[in-house]
């Protein structure tokens, strides 16, 4: 029986039969994030046996873990009580008297604002904790290798889920606390602007003016610890909304190796949007490298058989692309055979765009977003089957 055997094919790499590894490490970064030179012994190895089966071990130093929580603000915002003073039962003292009962009603919910800032944030971080325990666990079974579709693997991905939830409940939680914060933000302006124009009242004696200045600074105290409260609570909000949609990526590309059985990497995202641009010399002209081989593939995918593994092929490919360029953009081109008469042609051409939307989907499961990849069909006369190519566009 003639045995099917799937290639594919990287930009200065080739995947032999009978264990061949990437070859030429000058073009495509390791996925450890080193520097890679020619004499360097590759990162990775993947191997396609005759049987069809492929096996991959990865390098100790790959980069396999989540992103850690991000560190939240640690400052407790204590207020200092409104200073006391006695209602001279002038015009203005009334006034005095009602801005300082305003201010300590406004000290008040500054204090309960505090505290459940603080509730929050253990809760955050606590539940990150939790959150990262599950992933931890999940990546050391996946890296040792398994059977794809493991029920204890999918059961602690079901659990990663639902602690991640619990981290989206926390910012949802310091989101309401945000407006109530910035409500007492525009009553804090609003008291401080009363007690200056009081100054301007008639009818007030030395002392109404003299508790009045005391009272404008306790004001202004609290103005400015509640605009720090609020600053620090939108750096939270800001770190926790970046780190739970980054999670939300790798849990994704989580999925799909737990659907497959091995570990591929962290979300192509995180590569995406964390790696930044090569400012060395060196790093110059590795992308150089890149822009000149825009017109050959970097991925040939051949769906020759049924049930194609190629996912984790396509991850290194990619990923490797995106070390060096982070903004990379691609192109996906279904690539149907001709050949057989139209008929054929007709069904080829369908069974490849399938075959496309598939390894599109597999991309964005990866963490790559569905605007970095725009999708093409074509014929091939030269190819005897099926195929789909990914470029650097």
């Amino acid at each position: 029986m003639k045995k099917a055997v799937t290639v594919f094919t990287l930009i200065g790499s080739a995947f032999l039969f009978a264990g061949c590894t990437f070859t030429t490490d000058a073009l495509w970064p390791s996925l450890s994030g080193g520097v890679p030179k020619s004499t360097k012994k590759p990162a990775h190895k993947i191997v396609i046996n005759s049987a069809g089966t492929k096996t991959t071990t990865v390098a100790s130093n790959a980069r396999g873990l989540s992103n850690k929580p991000p560190k939240l603000g640690a400052t407790n915002f204590r207020v200092k009580p409104a200073t006391p003073g006695r209602n001279t039962g002038t015009a203005v003292g009334n006034k005095v008297a009602a801005l300082r009962d305003d201010l300590k009603r406004l000290q008040t919910s500054v204090q309960k604002q505090n505290s459940d800032l603080q509730n929050a944030r253990r809760l955050a971080n606590a539940n990150s904790r939790g959150y990262h325990e599950r992933v931890a666990s999940m990546r050391s079974k996946l890296q040792l290798g398994t059977t794809p579709g493991n029920p204890i693997l999918v059961k602690e991905w079901n659990s990663s889920q639902a602690q991640l939830e619990k981290v989206n409940n926390d910012l949802s939680a310091m989101t309401a606390l945000s407006s109530r914060v910035a409500a007492d933000a525009a009553l804090s302006a609003y008291i401080l602007d009363s007690t200056k124009a009081a100054f301007g009242l008639s009818g007030a004696i030395d002392e109404d003016h003299s508790q009045l200045a005391v009272l404008e600074d306790d004001v202004s105290q609290t103005v400015i610890l509640i605009e720090r409260l609020l600053t620090e609570l939108s750096d939270d909000i800001r770190r926790q909304t970046n780190y739970i949609a980054n999670e939300r990526g790798e849990l994704n590309t989580l999925a799909l190796a737990v659907k497959n059985g091995e570990f591929f990497g962290p979300s192509l995202a995180t590569t995406s949007y964390t790696m930044g641009s090569a400012k060395s010399d060196s790093g110059k002209s590795r992308i150089s490298n890149i822009r000149r081989n825009r017109d050959r593939p970097i991925v040939v995918i051949r769906f020759d058989r049924p049930n194609v593994n190629y996912e984790q092929a396509l991850y290194t490919a990619v990923n490797r692309v995106l070390q060096k360029k982070p903004d990379a953009t691609f192109n996906l081109i279904a690539v149907s055979s001709v050949s057989g008469g139209v008929a054929n042609s007709a069904l080829n051409s369908n069974a490849t765009r399938r075959n496309a939307q598939a390894v599109l989907r597999s991309l964005v499961d990866m963490g790559l977003p569905p605007s970095r990849v725009m999708m093409s069909s074509e014929t091939s006369a030269n190819n005897p089957g099926n195929e789909v190519h990914i470029y650097l566009r």
